[in-house]
């Protein structure tokens, strides 16, 4: 990829009611030149790097706790990541484990942006065994 040239993983939290097709309708609707590629955790986005970064400052000022980004290493279509071309998928366990903490990371940072003091989360209490037989019994 050139220096020139950016591309960019847009993905949306798990718990975003936001869906990949919302996402990229919101890119286009910039109206940058840019490539657009929806996927299942969100959108590929490729183009000149100021009009990738101009794309980012909307999408992050629409969703700031929702959509998340990272560059990507190979652009889009590339025959060594594509599976339309039998590409393979390395990273994507990776991609997951990312996806699964960005409604940590969100809230983490609507606190600091809020200057809301640290709360330590309530400690879970085992579920008493009686309870949970009457529980059972009652669901027979």
């Amino acid at each position: 990829m050139s220096e020139s040239r950016e591309t960019r993983l847009f993905m949306i939290s798990p718990d975003s009611m936001v869906t990949p097709d919302q996402l990229v309708r919101l890119v286009h609707a910039t109206g940058k030149a840019a490539t657009v590629k929806e996927t299942c955790y969100g959108c590929l986005v490729e183009g000149p790097r100021d009009k990738v970064r101009e794309i980012l400052a909307e999408v992050r000022e629409k969703y700031p706790y929702e959509i998340f980004s990272k560059v990507r290493a190979y652009p889009c279509g590339d025959p060594r990541r594509c599976r339309a071309q039998h590409g393979t998928r390395p990273g994507y366990a990776q991609l997951e484990a990312e996806w699964e903490t960005l409604p940590l990371i969100a809230h983490g940072l609507r606190n600091a942006e809020e200057d809301l003091p640290y709360e330590l989360p309530e400690e879970k209490k085992q579920f008493p065994v009686d309870k949970f037989k009457k529980v059972c019994e009652a669901s027979r």
